[in-house]
Order: C-alpha cells, then structure tokens, then sequence
C-alpha cells in the first residue's frame, strides 16, 4: 500500500530577516543624517573662513595677509579672540576690538595658556603710530592687530577670531549655557544707549548662566579696577567654556553652534585646520591665565586728555610670556578662583576713556 502523500509544510518565516532589514534601514538613515551633518558643518566653518563685503573686514589702510599655511600640528599655535563694539557704527565705519584675548596651544604638552590683553595698552601700531592697542583693530583689520599683539607677547599669532555681542551670546546658547557658574559679586549697570538692551543686571551666587547673562559678567567693568577685573572674568568664563565643551563635544554639537555663529563671527582658520584645533583643544587643559602687560610693568598716563596704559619695559613683557607659558598652574583651580578688587597701578583707569564700551 503506498505511503500517503504528505502535505508541504508552508516555510517558516525568519522574522530575524526584517529585523536585519529594519535595522540597516535605521543604519543607513542615520548614517545619511550624519553624512549631512558633516557636509552642513563643513560649509559652515568654511564659510566662516571665506572673503567677506562686511565692512568690519574690508577697506582697511594694511592689505590683508595671505592665508597662513596649514598647521601641522607640532608647533605651538596662538590664536587672537577679539570680541567686538559694532554698536552705534555709521555705514561703513569700523569696529573697535573691546576685547582680546590671545589663546596659545601646545600641541605636544596639551596645553593651553590664556591671555588677555589690556584695552588701553599703549603701544606703537606699525604704520599708526603710538595709540592705544584696541585701535589697531580699526586701523588695519585683523592682521595689523595680530601683529600689533604679537609684537607685545613676543608671539607669532597665526589665527584670528572675531565676534561681537550677539555672536558671544549665540555661542553660549548653542551650547547649553554655563552652569553652576558662581558670579562672584552682585553687578548692575544700566545702557540707556541701546534703549537698555545691553543693560547688566546679575546677583552674586552660583547660577546658570545663558548667552544674554554670560555677556553681561564679561562686560561689567564697574567696580575698583574696571577693565582688569573685566579681563580675568573673561578669562574664567572662557575657562568654563572649555570646560564646557571638553565634557560634551560631538558632530551634532559642533554643526549647531556653527549655525548659530553664521554671520557674527569671522575668522582665517580653515576648516581643516579648525577640526585640528578643535581636536586639540578638548583634549588639552588650561595650564595658566595671565593679563599683559602684567600689574607691575604697567603705570597710568595721560595722552591728549585721554588715560592710557603705558608700559614700563616691554622686554620684561616679553620676559613675563615666557615665563607663563613655561608654567603650569592646573592645580591651582584658577578658573574657579574668586575674581578680588585689588590695588590698581599709580594713575590707572582703565575703564574713563572716551572710546570705552559700556
């Protein structure tokens, strides 16, 4: 008797496979995302290293430099920040640098030293004259005032960046604001100028700060030393900042504030060398702060009715970089230091002259 004929098992389905399919989707979704994030972000930094018809960049006296040569990441690198005052500008008026702050990066140590340069330094411009140091800025753009600063620091300062108020305040926006920032003493001052808009009101305590009251700690500069307590508050949030940043760098980050800083900021990094940099950066540590010309070598004088800061001997200037930039202060927490009103220097105020920024 033949064996009856069984009936075909239907194929057992491998759910496994559309979960494989599913999951190469998702892969392959983020991985497009990724691939525009990168190509966005590229764009972005690159347009930021681009020619400009600003008028803060174009026109000046000193033609512009040619691009520096790509950095090869085994000698020092110093790079100019300098924050700008574009307020009330007529059309095609340029702007004064109101801050500036020279960042120096070892690549082989991993560290970074910061240094901010006192406003009211004065100081022989080349091809200017003797003036004060934030109006080299204004007389020949970006390279004159790096060679102006260099000169000073007895650095080679290869890199600059620029950016005004609403650019700062984008930044520390774009990346989360700072928190648990203590502001060491209660800060009010009222801009009738700007129809109130820059106007500083903060209470002393550890707080969160955004872009809007991070702007108003590195701008108050009323109280005893005026612009030198101003610089090492800049210097702390900058500090912070870094700090900031080390803990969560990333490609999605990165093209944020890069959006966020279109049109407020302009620099002559490339964008290779920008990622280098940045790459440096997060894995290095603030090894010292320091202002120049330092306390000591610094008295106040009177030019044409305005104060200045004369510098007593410029090779000690020279002498006292060095020196800094041989330390290493990281134990010392200076970016959690407490920011004192000390004496200031013989005839000093920095802070009533005629161009100040309020």
């Amino acid at each position: 008797m033949a064996r009856a004929k069984q009936p075909k098992q239907p194929k057992r389905k491998r759910p496994w496979r559309w979960v494989l399919l599913g999951v190469s989707v998702v892969i392959l979704a983020v991985a497009g995302f990724l691939v525009y994030e990168v190509y966005g972000t590229y764009n972005g930094l690159d347009k930021l290293s681009q020619p400009t018809t600003d008028p803060k960049f174009t026109g000046y006296e000193v033609t512009t430099a040619e691009k520096p040569p790509e950095w090869e990441g085994k000698e020092r690198v110093n790079i100019l920040i300098m924050g700008g005052d574009n307020r009330g500008l007529q059309e095609n008026e340029k702007a004064r640098s109101d801050s500036m702050m020279v960042v120096s990066l070892d690549p082989l140590k991993k560290d970074i030293h910061l240094f901010s340069v006192l406003r009211d330094t004065y100081v022989n411009i080349p091809g200017h004259g003797n003036d004060r140091i934030n109006t080299a800025f204004a007389a020949g753009g970006p390279d004159l005032a790096m060679q102006t600063i260099g000169g000073i620091l007895g650095l080679d300062i290869q890199y600059y960046v620029y950016t005004d108020f609403e650019g700062f305040k984008s930044v520390i926006d774009a990346i989360g604001g700072i928190q648990n920032f203590d502001v060491e003493k209660d800060m009010n001052y009222v801009d009738n100028a700007d129809g109130n808009r820059y106007d500083i009101h903060l209470k002393k305590g550890v707080q969160d700060l955004d872009g809007t009251k991070a702007l108003q700690y590195v701008r108050f500069r009323h109280d005893a030393l005026s612009d030198f307590t101003r610089t090492e508050r800049q210097r702390k949030l900058l500090g912070a900042v870094a700090d900031k940043m080390k803990n969560g760098w990333n490609l999605l980050k990165m093209k944020k504030i890069v959006d966020s800083v279109d049109g407020y900021v302009k620099t002559n990094i490339g964008v290779t060398d920008m990622l280098k940099l940045g790459q440096l950066g997060v894995s290095s540590h603030i090894a010292g702060q320091a202002q120049v010309p330092p306390m000591e070598l610094i008295s106040g004088e009177k030019v044409g009715g305005a104060s200045v800061l004369a510098i007593s001997d410029e090779d000690e200037v020279l002498k006292f970089v060095q020196d800094e930039l041989a330390k290493d202060t990281t134990t010392a927490a200076s970016t959690d230091a407490t920011v004192q009103d000390d004496g200031a220097p013989a005839g000093a105020n920095s802070g009533n002259t005629a161009n100040d920024s309020k």
